[in-house]
């Protein structure tokens, strides 16, 4: 097959990859994918409804939680275009710039979620450690002011992704691996070096997910060496339940994240493709729709609004 020079984008596209096994059941594997993404788009616009129309709730913690969920609104919008084309409509061929577009957009923002999981940490270690200088701390000019910068930071990583890929070469016709483009798997497809593209992409990644994993990582170190001083076990239980929720949701981006990135460098050789691809699915699929519930079952403030949204009548 002939190699196809990137001067014109539309002279080759990528085949987005179906479920292993379940090509020809579209019926029923759209019902699943089409429940996730309205699970998504329904659970955090709520949180989103709850915080602004609240005004006991315009503090440090509940707009870092709000930010939460338009990162992960953005997530699941990033992904949906290709998965309804695959699992909906059958469809499996998208253009070269469709998709660079789309890994643009779901690198980002993954890359903003693991930023506000890290504001939120932060949040979280000063309202523990300095709690008497914590609305002085987090203002609310400060608050936005971090999530400018969280944006600014992840936009400008990931914009020179697809014009790094733009200059590669592709066979005019290449099978992706998953149902939605990302970087790692369009760069094993191209037939020209990707030494830069790998060397950026690397240094992208330890620079945004990695030191944003070690800094949460510490965040909490300094948070456990407080509470442990607490002499009170109740008030010691009472400061540790105020990040239950956090934790959660940061097991529920990172898991996936660190057992696909060991299993993409060490044993994807090892292990059935379904593996592989199912991680991946939990990491970009599954924060955005269990995260509203998790704060939801987690958070009594948000509890009590959204009993409230349900039977207005009776509280």
């Amino acid at each position: 097959m002939a190699i196809t020079k990137n001067s014109n984008v539309s002279s080759f596209f990528f085949i987005l990859m179906d479920l292993p096994g379940l090509e020809k059941a579209h019926c029923w594997t759209a019902i699943p994918v089409c429940s996730i993404y309205v699970l998504s788009v329904l659970g955090n616009i709520t949180i989103m409804h709850i915080v602004k129309s609240v005004p006991r709730l315009h503090t440090p913690m509940y707009l870092f939680l709000s930010m939460l969920s338009v990162a992960d609104l953005g997530l699941s919008a990033s992904t949906l275009p290709s998965m309804v084309a695959v699992f909906l409509l059958g469809r499996r061929r998208i253009g070269a710039t469709p998709c660079f577009m789309q890994l643009f957009c779901i690198h980002t923002f993954s890359v903003i979620e693991s930023a506000i999981l890290l504001a939120m940490a932060f949040d979280r270690c000063v309202a523990i450690r300095e709690p008497l200088r914590y609305a002085t701390i987090l203002t609310t000019k400060r608050i936005w002011a971090i999530g400018l910068a969280v944006v600014t930071r992840s936009v400008t990583l990931h914009l020179p992704l697809p014009l790094l890929l733009d200059r590669l070469t592709f066979q005019p016709v290449s099978a992706l691996s998953h149902s939605y483009c990302v970087h790692p798997d369009v760069l094993r497809l191209s037939c020209s070096s990707t030494l830069v593209n790998s060397g950026f992409g690397l240094f992208v990644m330890l620079s945004t997910l990695g030191m944003d994993a070690v800094l949460i990582l510490l965040s909490y170190v300094l948070i456990l060496k407080t509470v442990l001083g607490i002499a009170s076990n109740a008030e010691r239980l009472k400061a540790f339940n105020t990040c239950i929720s956090h934790i959660c949701a940061v097991l529920l981006f990172y898991t996936p994240l660190v057992s696909l990135s060991m299993i993409h460098r060490f044993g994807k050789k090892k292990l059935p493709v379904q593996v592989y691809m199912l991680l991946s699915y939990l990491h970009f699929l599954m924060p955005p729709v269990l995260n509203p519930i998790v704060y939801s079952v987690k958070t009594k403030e948000i509890q009590v609004y959204i009993l409230k949204m349900l039977h207005p009548g009776k509280l």
